[in-house]
């Protein structure tokens, strides 16, 4: 027969013990998969009160710089450039750390939407004046599923319209 000390040798986990490892294991793994998800309509608004931001002070630096610069967007990237008064040329902002090429997070777009109250192609510099009397423009940051307007006002102003649902 069964000796009492054999049984008592036994060991285990108690089922307690096993629910309690069970649910550390889901509260951790819940909170992995909320950080490493991206809210992507969070991303858009985020991308693009920066993108606002550094429009408006670039605005403020050209008045105060007495230079023209100006901004493009093209696929992921947004660059800000420094127009030369003898040549017109137009050369990236490199001794700015706000004003830096920025690239978009993966699948975000930015582009140039209108200028003067006109479309605007894709590639185009919006200048952004000395003088500080800029005429109303809009750029657009996109992704899959968000789109955000910013729209700059003669007094160099950016409203952020959205995000809102990207309608296809």
């Amino acid at each position: 027969m069964f000796r009492r000390d054999a049984i008592d040798d036994v060991r285990g986990f108690t089922l307690v013990e096993i629910l309690v490892v069970i649910v550390i294991i889901a509260i951790g793994a819940a909170l992995a998969v909320a950080t490493i998800e991206r809210d992507e309509r969070g991303v858009a608004a985020r991308e693009a009160r920066r993108f606002a931001g550094a429009l408006e002070y670039a605005a403020t630096r050209a008045q105060a710089r007495a230079e023209t610069l100006g901004v493009s967007a093209e696929g992921r990237v947004v660059r800000f450039w420094r127009r030369d008064d003898e040549t017109g040329r137009w050369s990236p902002v490199a001794d700015d750390d706000t004003l830096l090429a920025r690239t978009l997070p993966e699948s975000f777009e930015a582009a140039p939407f209108t200028y003067a109250g006109q479309r605007v192609p894709p590639n185009a510099i919006v200048p952004l004046k000395a003088s500080g009397r800029n005429e109303p423009f809009t750029f657009i940051v996109a992704s899959p599923a968000y789109r955000v307007a910013l729209a700059a006002d003669p007094l160099n102003r950016v409203a952020i319209n959205g995000p809102t649902p990207n309608v296809r």
